[in-house]
């Protein structure tokens, strides 16, 4: 298992359209992706999940990922969320 702390750079932050598209991206990879903001943990690949963390733009998140492809996963996500678009 791999995990890693990650800063929310997206404008508007894991919201509406963004967590969507994190949902999409997470789906992509076989390992089990986990969010975690605060003490509240979620599956990565399940909207309802992520949009009850309501992470906000500078917020500090721990991606965890367990599986074949986790170093891809992280990778993959990490490049997503400290994006600035």
């Amino acid at each position: 298992m791999l995990e890693q702390q990650v800063e929310v750079k997206l404008k508007s932050g894991l919201q509406a359209r963004q967590a969507a598209l994190f949902v999409q991206e997470a789906n992509r990879y076989q390992a089990d992706v986990f969010l975690q903001k605060g003490t509240r943990k979620v599956n990565a690949k399940s909207i309802m999940g992520i949009m009850s963390l309501a992470v906000a733009h500078g917020t500090d998140i721990i991606l965890f990922a367990d599986g074949r492809d986790e170093s891809e996963a992280i990778a993959g996500l990490q490049a997503m969320i400290e994006s600035e678009e």
